[in-house]
């Protein structure tokens, strides 16, 4: 049996701005969210690898619209979120849950974090010698999934959870959103030295058409408004921006997130 060491994630763009991303041994292969089955098939052709699995954060077509035309080339096993109606599922998930995977040989914990749809699920685990989340729309580099189905104490609590992993977990989210999201993340905190700098090495790979994703939970905390809604800086930025009074960590992610709906 392969060991983690010998597991890789690939990112395979899809779409305009999403990313699908191939969980490898060299031999077999787990796909997370995949939107589109074509750019999956050419990756798991051109590798020589075997689809055994198929992980599902949640609904939405651009994450789920290839698992059926997957599953007419490979036996996989579907994993997914127990309360999404989804194309197909043959584990539905909950949070305290694991997927354990044989081949390739990976082990994730299921965590429940609802805000983009009711019922969206994130993996976290250890690769290699990486933690990853793979967190589908509800983290983006320098931003958040918009609340769709939930509200703005469940995205927040969501965040808040992904803010106790390991600060050094890799961020394997699922779009490309990065530069207009620092840009909107610099109006609220333009004196932020450290998302000054992030935004500089994020242009930089964007200019040599390298994806950003993934970051890391440290980079989102010192960077993203969202993971920083009890920071001084954002609630007097939130304040500020939405004229009204914000007694709550709450009221301030939910003002910011309004912020960014309407980010020009």
């Amino acid at each position: 049996m392969p060991t983690t060491a010998n597991i890789r994630i690939r990112c395979i763009e899809a779409f305009s701005d999403n990313y699908i991303w191939l969980i490898e041994d060299g031999t077999y292969a787990a796909v997370v969210d995949p939107g589109d089955a074509l750019p999956v098939l050419d990756e798991l052709e051109t590798a020589g690898l075997s689809l055994t699995s198929i992980l599902l954060t949640h609904h939405h077509h651009d994450h789920v619209g290839g698992v059926l035309e997957l599953l007419q080339a490979f036996p996989a096993k579907v994993f997914g979120p127990a309360t999404e109606s989804l194309p197909a599922c043959d584990i539905k998930l909950r949070e305290g849950d694991t997927v354990q995977l044989t081949n390739p040989a990976v082990s994730l914990k299921v965590l429940d974090v609802p805000g983009h749809t009711a019922g969206h699920i994130a993996f976290t685990g250890e690769i290699g010698d990486d933690a990853v989340l793979f967190c589908g729309d509800t983290l983006f580099v320098g931003g958040c999934g918009r609340l769709f189905e939930g509200t703005p104490a469940q995205m927040l609590n969501s965040l808040d959870k992904f803010a106790d992993l390991d600060s050094r977990t890799k961020v394997y989210c699922a779009h490309e959103y990065t530069l207009a999201n620092l840009r909107w993340a610099r109006a609220v905190e333009p004196q932020n030295k450290a998302l000054e700098a992030f935004e500089y090495d994020c242009k930089q790979r964007r200019e040599r058409d390298e994806p950003t994703v993934p970051s890391t939970i440290g980079t989102e905390i010192a960077c993203n408004p969202f993971m920083r809604a009890r920071q001084a800086s954002v609630v007097q930025a939130a304040t500020q921006w939405s004229g009204e009074s914000l007694d709550s960590s709450t009221d301030v992610f939910a003002a910011i997130r309004q912020w960014k709906n309407n980010f020009k």
